[in-house]
């Protein structure tokens, strides 16, 4: 095991580098999410369905220039591609209807010859396409052709960006011609839209939502798409001898989800825009200053199970439903764009209703925190300019802002970004807390020495502020930023500064770093005097990535580390103390989509965390072949070695000559050599069906010792004889005194753990989409036999949507450890970005669980909260100049 690490070690691109969320690497050491052995491997959404690993949701490792190399697929492109398109200005809008047979279409450029860029290697396609191209002051116009037999184009009435299992096409449009931030924008065959911002090295972003108009219509020859975009929906340089970058793509989904693309793309060059045709003539564009008004309310009740009555002892209180008064929460957001590069955001207590909750996931034998992403539209517009390679701006730290103001923009080369807030979630304590300070200071009139906890941040705010600054050099994706955040709140101050870069050395290689440091007033946890000092803190984070991403091979180099006294209150971290270095090769064979293996891959992920005293954390290397087959399918198996060693002072006080350390036994520590095995798979079998699963074996998994539930308590030694004496009436015994046995420390040990998870989509009709998925974990402790958790999470999900804009859906969670079941059931109607009509009903509930108040059992349901909610809201949209 040993010498393993040390070859690991030795591979590692850096001696300094780490373990963080980011990076993908669970808590607890288990598989990172960079590794295809997780469920299939991520696809985004506009490749709908999971990829071979090592690719993007972008077209398959593709870059752009404007002539790709010599080799496999090598292209030489005609004048009228390798020359910008000159865009003719319309003297007359088209009407659009989605049937292209306004006679000012005769006069737009036309853009066809498309390429098979995925499974084929810049082939011919299955089937045609033509891009029409037009625009007038206000708008650009963008019409396609997809020919296809009618009766076989795949195409559902769809939600917003739910349309990427349907046929589609689209294009990206880096309208600052830059080759570093384009918007990408996808249309089903009705022209339901799908849009986002794809930016180079950091992936796609589905959340943006542009307000444009599209339709779509079937025909006799396949189905055509007609576009209106506004100019003023977009940031962008237009003019005289300004360029805009361009790809236009189709998607056909019957024929193993081929792509095609009007330029070629060269599989041995990293990148996207790169790659890029061109847009000229874009001029005369109307030069708007745009206001955007988004009044919203939301109407509530909500009940929720309480106290009958004060804590009495020796009087059981069965708990009760009490509803709360009807709640309205009403809002403004507000959006001025002086110029076509510049946004200024304002929020006034935004409406940040949730529709949707976050989804269930296992938090059993977890020690650090769990990432939820952002779903609040206010903080997810322009987000992408806020990210960076470390999690160091996550805007959910930011839990209920009374206002909140966001300047963004990008003048020449570069890229700026400003977010303030005020805050009042942390200081908005809920009913029982109230509750719990109310009582204590009535308390204290009668013992003036009581503390209250949570007195001094009543109704305080919390004091937000980001700032971020890019520069672009040159026209290779090479890119130098800074990032400062600031975090104020009472007995919690957080500054945090850095710098970051992206270079993009050669055709096939890019190097990513940041460092940051950061300082702060807080509590921090000593385990050598086993409490909480508050004291002043200062960490340091830093992050370096070499990546080769060429035709067949592909090699990435990793390394992130974070000291112990990291912290980052505006953004999402989870370990401190730590290091990660990694190696990632992979080998991909030529995709034949003939053949009924369309492609293989392979690839071998190896790595180590350590902490700062240089004492090895965690180690894996992974082994992992995947199979791409017909009907948009995948197989796969891998195989990882592992090791996981835990230190008591991670866990709470360090041992003493007098003291108990946090560790049952004469062992401050725990380790373990580990194997899992793993299978997965997934298929689009046919129009109406969809499934996937994933089965994991991991052999010598560490249970912590923690505990899930009454039901599945401690089953270590040590866990089991408290259990014992309990029973027996010793914790406390007749005398008052506990048996020291009663509370023991906690004693880590191996077991085995199976982890399931699968889902099936059935899509009956075009309008109704229906889906069951589970997730399951069970651990079983190897030294005692025991069961340490079985957990199984349910959810189905039902969709029926009558219009583009309107829609019914309801959600349906079961977790089988706590017992607990949630309903969410809406309705809504989004004509387009900005208004909104919602009526919803959210229901909580536990099934034969203990009562909360009495411990005793209660059969059948009890309801723990519900709350119906009407939520609201309307854009209005004025322009200014001309």
């Amino acid at each position: 095991m040993k010498t393993l690490a040390l070859i690991l070690f030795a591979l590692s691109p850096f001696s300094l580098t780490a373990f963080s969320q980011s990076t993908g690497v669970a808590p607890g050491g288990t598989a990172p999410a960079v590794s295809a052995a997780t469920p299939a491997p991520v696809a985004s959404p506009a490749s709908s369905s999971p990829q071979p690993a090592g690719t993007s949701g972008a077209p398959p490792n593709a870059s752009a220039t404007t002539r790709p190399p010599a080799g496999k697929g090598a292209v030489v492109l005609p004048p009228e591609k390798a020359n910008a398109v000159k865009v003719p200005k319309f003297d007359k809008p088209p009407v659009i209807d989605g049937n292209l047979n306004d006679p000012i279409w005769q006069s737009a450029a036309v853009l066809k010859d498309f390429y098979q860029i995925d499974p084929g290697d810049n082939t011919a396609p299955s089937k045609p396409t033509e891009v029409l191209l037009g625009y007038d002051p206000k708008f650009l116009y963008i019409a396609f052709r997809a020919f296809d037999e009618p009766d076989k184009v795949r195409s559902t009435v769809a939600k917003r960006d739910n349309i990427f299992s349907d046929d589609y096409v689209g294009f990206y449009l880096d309208t600052f011609n830059d080759q570093r931030r384009a918007f990408e924008i996808f249309f089903n065959p009705l022209g339901i839209q799908g849009d986002g911002v794809l930016t180079e090295g950091r992936g796609e972003d589905f959340s943006v939502d542009l307000i444009l108009e599209s339709k779509g219509i079937i025909g006799p020859d396949g189905y055509t798409v007609e576009i209106a975009i506004p100019f003023k929906s977009l940031r962008y340089e237009a003019g005289k001898g300004k360029l805009w970058g361009a790809h236009f793509f189709r998607r056909i989904q019957r024929f193993n989800r081929e792509l095609d693309s009007w330029m070629p793309f060269s599989r041995s060059i990293s990148g996207n825009m790169n790659q890029a045709g061109h847009l000229a003539g874009l001029e005369g564009i109307s030069a708007e200053r745009t206001l955007e008004l988004i009044p919203s309310l939301t109407v509530s009740e909500s009940g929720r199970f309480v106290r009958s009555f004060a804590p009495v002892v020796g009087v059981p209180d069965p708990g009760r439903m009490v509803n709360e008064p009807v709640k309205l929460d009403p809002g403004l957001t507000a959006k001025f764009t002086p110029s076509s590069a510049l946004t200024l955001d304002l929020a006034i207590n935004p409406d940040f209703a949730q529709v949707e909750a976050d989804q269930l996931v296992v938090t059993t034998n977890q020690r650090f925190p769990i990432f939820f992403p952002e779903k609040r539209p206010f903080f997810l517009e322009g987000i992408d300019i806020f990210r960076t390679p470390i999690s160091a701006v996550h805007t959910r730290a930011i839990v209920d802002p009374d206002v909140a103001v966001k300047l963004s923009g990008k003048r020449g080369p570069d890229t700026f970004g400003l977010m303030l807030a005020t805050d009042n979630g942390p200081g908005n304590l809920n009913a029982d807390d109230r509750g719990s300070l109310i009582n204590c200071q009535r308390r204290r009139q009668i013992d003036p020495t009581e503390f209250c906890p949570n007195e001094n941040i009543l109704d305080k705010n919390a004091y937000v502020g980001v700032l971020r600054l890019k520069h672009d050099l040159g026209k290779s994706e090479n890119t130098i930023g800074i990032l400062a955040t600031s975090y104020n709140f009472i007995e919690k101050r957080n500054q945090l500064a850095g710098f970051d870069g992206r270079f993009k050395l050669n055709k096939k290689t890019t190097f990513d770093f940041q460092l940051l440091g950061t300082t702060s007033r807080n509590f921090f946890y000593d385990p050598e005097e086993d409490k909480n000092n508050y004291r002043t803190g200062k960490g340091l984070a830093y992050l370096a990535v070499y990546n080769v991403d060429g035709r067949n091979f592909g090699l990435e180099l990793y390394g992130e580390g974070f000291t112990q006294d990291y912290r980052a209150d505006v953004g999402f971290f989870g370990r401190t103390n730590t290091n990660f270095n990694s190696v990632f090769t992979r080998y991909d064979t030529d995709r034949d989509p003939k053949k009924k293996i369309i492609n293989r891959h392979i690839h071998n992920f190896s790595w180590i965390g350590y902490d700062f005293q240089g004492r090895i954390q965690n180690w894996e290397s992974e082994f992992y072949v995947e199979w791409r087959l017909p009907r948009n399918s995948y197989f796969s198996l891998a195989y990882e070695p592992a090791f996981e060693r835990i230190l008591e002072e991670e866990f709470g006080p360090k041992r003493t000559a007098t003291r108990q350390g946090a560790f049952f036994g004469a062992d401050n520590e725990r380790s373990v050599q580990k194997h899992h095995f793993f299978i997965a798979g997934s298929s689009q079998w046919s129009k109406k069906i969809q499934f996937n699963a994933r089965a994991v074996w991991r052999r010598n998994h560490l249970d912590l010792d923690f505990g899930a539930n009454h039901r599945y308590p401690r089953v270590s030694p040590p866990g089991i004889v408290a259990r014992e004496l309990k029973a027996a009436g010793e914790c406390p015994n007749e005398k008052k005194v506990f048996h020291p046995g009663c509370f023991p420390p906690l004693d880590p040990g191996a077991g085995n753990l199976f982890e399931l998870t699968g889902g099936v989509t059935y899509q009956p009709t075009n309008e109704l989409r229906m889906s069951l998925n589970l997730v399951k974990q069970q651990l079983v402790r190897k030294d005692t036999g025991l069961t340490a958790f079985d957990i199984n999470i349910l959810t189905f999900r039902g969709t029926y949507q009558f219009t583009r804009a309107t829609f019914a859906r309801a959600i349906i969670d079961y977790n089988t450890l706590s017992r607990r079941a949630r309903a969410q059931l809406l309705a809504g109607w989004t004509p387009s970005p900005g208004t909104s009509f919602y009526v919803g009903y959210n229901d909580d509930m536990n099934y034969s669980e203990p009562n909360p108040f009495t411990a005793q059992l209660v059969p059948g349901f009890r309801r723990n909260s519900r709350t119906y909610f009407i939520k609201m809201s309307y854009l209005f949209r004025k322009s200014f100049g001309s």
